[in-house]
């Protein structure tokens, strides 16, 4: 399995983990708490290459590659550090790096997927917490969110020139001194990260320390480990014999064996548990006949899904819609309901939904809606989704009087979440997708103004007929969003979602929607971007252009000056919305200028802050 350990969240404080090695590190937050990471773990079988372990954290496998020096064909050797680019932003009173997983063998639990999969890089409660299903609950083929654990500097460690917390898990040969020679740092700075009382304080094998960096961890730091195992850890203490503490053994030893009780109790629970369930189920056999006979109804109409997804008694999401009452109702079709403790978000549908469930059975990427389940009952299908508190780009951008949508660091975060979910479906799904209805009906906000994507119907592989064009459909989609070539000769690329992208940002950078009224007469948004462009005097009357209510202020309060920001934001889109598909950037283009965008306003907002407090 993979072997990765991550920092306990937003207190500073490294957590105890099991065994296996992982390193985390953090860029300077905004004010949004988003945060791009930089992430290394211990390779494991069967995580042992660059799309692989990308895949299962959810990371840019490009940017995996180059900070690893390694080719995507490249096999990786057992034990070998490596560092993996994690996002990382605020959930609540925490930071989480978010991802998906995907179940893969019987019988699996979150105590397994916690401890054997991530290795410590979430936790039992932490997986509960985000999925709708029970603790024993698990079966092959289900997807689970699964919230991944990181740290970002705190205000004083800023101050003093720290830009990356990186976490890093304690070895047999490790202690303080050791490990700070190693990244160049003092003593005494990872002393304080950590909380410890002096740098010769105990550290214990598999657990993890907060290493406070001023520069980016470099692959020349990873190694490749060859520990000697031993059943008694033993704290690590530093070279000086005299500082040994027989007290911190004690603990050491009393904390293993603590964890061993418990893991024993647990496996007693849970093969009661099983039984149960057996029992359970012989005397309901009827019941799971008739929910066996749903299951395999919906798995016919979708035949060549690799993974199953949770199949739902219509009774249970009656229940949780209150019988699909009007006060449950998001839109025509949709209800909100509390399924299992958690919410989510229930489609109706009569249509075939083959598609869309395949594909979403397959893909595994947080800015990409989950499907959690289905139903069947009276020839209706029921998609029960991950719930969206903010409901549709669309509906947010429409609010009167709101802060967030009058905040240029929300709109950049949330064109970079969409631009990260095509690149994904663009370039590392297997076989690769073009969305084909990118608008922003379908791109929705959950509580943290976290965009994804959604309504794969339209989805279409990523193929090429022999002759080498692209391949041909009929036209579908919303109006205003359509690339030129697909409208005149139905061709699907992945530049037709690149097109689509740029009259989402569009809308973001104006605040209007993608056909309007101007004088009585219908506009097509994108046609105004591109004739604005190419007037004699552009930056003027792309100005006139920009949302007028759009600001970003330091924390003191000003009022930070962004036109610089959002002409680049309009060339950006402008670049996306070219009439030949050729002339278009590619997604990988889209997110690397995005990024560049967004760090360059982060280190604005920075510089007038210390500006303001001289």
């Amino acid at each position: 399995m993979l072997g990765v350990v991550i920092s306990q969240l937003a207190t500073g404080q490294g957590k105890a983990s099991n065994s296996a090695s992982a390193w985390l590190s953090s860029r300077l937050t905004d004010d949004s708490r988003l945060q791009e990471k930089r992430s290394s773990t211990r390779t494991q079988p069967p995580y042992v290459s660059g799309p692989s372990i990308s895949n299962l954290t959810s990371s840019d496998p490009l940017e995996f590659e180059h900070l690893n020096n390694i080719s995507n064909s490249d096999i990786l050797p057992p034990d070998q550090d490596i560092i993996v680019p994690v996002t990382c932003s605020c959930s609540g009173q925490y930071y989480q790096a978010n991802t998906s997983y995907v179940s893969q063998v019987v019988d699996e639990t979150y105590f397994t997927i916690a401890n054997n999969t991530y290795q410590g890089l979430t936790t039992c409660s932490a997986l509960m917490r985000e999925n709708p299903y029970g603790e024993l609950d698990l079966f092959q083929g289900l997807k689970l969110q699964v919230p991944l654990r990181c740290a970002c500097p705190t205000k004083q460690q800023i101050v003093n020139g720290t830009k990356f917390l990186l976490t890093y898990l304690v070895t047999w040969e490790d202690d303080i001194p050791a490990v700070s020679v190693r990244f160049n740092i003092s003593s005494r700075s990872v002393a304080n990260a950590n909380g410890f009382s002096d740098e010769n304080s105990l550290i214990y094998p598999f657990t993890t320390i907060l290493i406070p960096l001023q520069t980016e961890p470099l692959s020349s730091q990873t190694r490749t480990y060859h520990p000697t195992f031993s059943s008694n850890p033993s704290p690590i203490t530093p070279q000086k014999k005299h500082k040994r503490s027989s007290r911190g053994l004690r603990v050491g030893i009393g904390t293993a064996a603590s964890l061993a009780v418990f893991c024993f109790v647990l496996c007693l629970g849970f093969f009661y548990h099983r039984k149960n369930r057996s029992n359970e189920a012989s005397s309901n056999s009827r019941q799971g006949e008739n929910l066996w006979k749903i299951q395999e109804h919906i798995l016919d109409k979708v035949a060549g899904i690799e993974e199953m997804l949770k199949i739902y008694p219509f009774e249970e999401l009656e229940a949780a819609t209150g019988n699909f009452s009007a006060q449950k109702k998001l839109s025509n079709s949709v209800h909100r309901g509390v399924l299992r403790g958690k919410l989510v978000a229930i489609k109706k549908t009569s249509t075939d939904v083959t598609k869309e469930i395949e594909i979403l059975s397959k893909i595994n990427h947080f800015n990409l809606i989950s499907l959690y389940g289905v139903c069947e009952h009276d020839g209706d299908v029921y998609l029960v989704y991950e719930f969206m508190e903010n409901g549709s780009l669309k509906e947010w951008l429409q609010k009167v009087n709101c802060p967030h949508v009058q905040s240029w660091n929300y709109l950049i975060r949330i064109a970079l979440d969409v631009a990260n979910g095509l690149h994904y479906l663009h370039n590392f799904t297997a076989p690769a997708y073009v969305h084909k209805d990118i608008n922003s009906c379908n791109i929705l906000l959950n509580g943290d103004l976290r965009a994804k994507i959604a309504n794969f119907s339209l989805a279409r592989l990523v193929q090429r007929e022999r002759n080498g064009n692209s391949l041909k459909s009929c036209v579908l989609g919303a109006k205003g969003y359509l690339a030129p070539e697909y409208l005149r000769d139905g061709n699907v690329t992945p530049k037709i979602d690149v097109y689509a992208f740029g009259v989402v940002l569009s809308e973001l950078i104006t605040g209007k929607e993608a056909v309007f009224l101007e004088n009585g007469e219908e506009v097509f948004l994108s046609e105004k971007i591109m004739s604005t462009t190419d007037g004699t005097n552009a930056n003027g009357e792309i100005k006139d252009l920009i949302d007028t209510s759009l600001q970003v202020k330091n924390s003191l309060g000003f009022i930070i000056d962004q036109t610089e920001f959002a002409l680049r934001l309009v060339k950006l889109s402008v670049a996306c919305l070219a009439q030949e598909p050729e002339n278009r950037l590619s997604m990988t283009e889209v997110v690397s200028a995005l990024m560049k965008i967004q760090l360059d306003v982060q280190n604005l907002e920075s510089f007038s802050i210390d500006v303001g407090l001289q």
